[in-house]
């Protein structure tokens, strides 16, 4: 990889660059604990007695994810959020540019999707852009091509216009597959198994943190329980 030094392979043996909570600040931490397992690699998972973590603000979703930092107030997903349970600040992994990749398994379940993304620390407002490394809801998994969703949203950063996609890229997705940003000034490209499938021209220019989940939309309970979300690893280059 030209230009690129690996800085780490996570196989998720310890947990000491991710916090195993999504956005608590806006619910609490028993609600958005998730539900996994690690050793050589990593499981997040869906239970069929999982509750939603925030019903006040995001309906019947359900989700076990991992971020990465957490600072009060950060990622506003829709008006009139309040903090319910302060947080303290954590800095755990925080980079600005560099490659970004994680070896997963997609889920099929048409009421499912999971994402490994990144946002801005929002330690001033305005630093608050979304870089979605990959994006995949189990309705666009099918044996000869998964829908991919990649690239960036502005949220509160007046410098960054939305722009995404979801690709079709000629893979499984229930199989393992490799999926890629390299974050650089001014552009990100995306890959999908080192292959370059997509690029942005525009980029955030401040430390961000990543976020890994699986979610579950809709008030029903269908299908096979748990809805399981296998990452191998995740990979960081300077």
């Amino acid at each position: 990889m030209t230009g690129r030094e690996l800085e780490f392979e996570d196989r998720f043996t310890t947990l000491d660059r991710w916090h195993p909570h999504y956005l608590p600040h806006w619910s609490s931490r028993a609600a958005t604990a998730a539900r996994y397992t690690t050793g050589d690699g990593l499981v997040l998972r869906i239970d069929a007695d999982q509750q939603p973590w925030c019903p006040e603000f995001d309906g019947d979703t359900r989700v076990s994810g991992f971020q990465t930092a957490l600072t009060q107030g950060q990622s506003k997903f829709r008006p009139g959020l309040e903090v319910r349970e302060p947080q303290e600040d954590l800095r755990l992994y925080t980079p600005t540019y560099g490659r970004f990749e994680i070896r997963c398994k997609a889920v099929d379940d048409p009421d499912c999707m999971v994402a490994l993304w990144m946002i801005g620390l929002e330690d001033v407002p305005e630093r608050s852009a979304e870089i979605c490394v990959a994006e995949i809801f189990g309705k666009h998994v099918y044996p000869a091509d998964t829908g991919v969703g990649m690239g960036v949203h502005p949220f509160g950063d007046p410098a960054i216009k939305d722009e995404f996609e979801v690709v079709d890229v000629p893979i499984d997705g229930r199989d393992f597959h490799t999926y890629g940003a390299d974050w650089q000034p001014g552009r990100v490209d995306f890959y999908v198994d080192d292959e370059l499938v997509n690029t942005v021209l525009q980029a955030p220019d401040y430390p961000m943190q990543f976020q890994l989940a699986v979610f579950e939309f809709g008030p029903e309970r269908a299908g096979r329980y748990p809805k399981e979300f296998e990452v191998e690893w995740f990979r960081a280059y300077r």
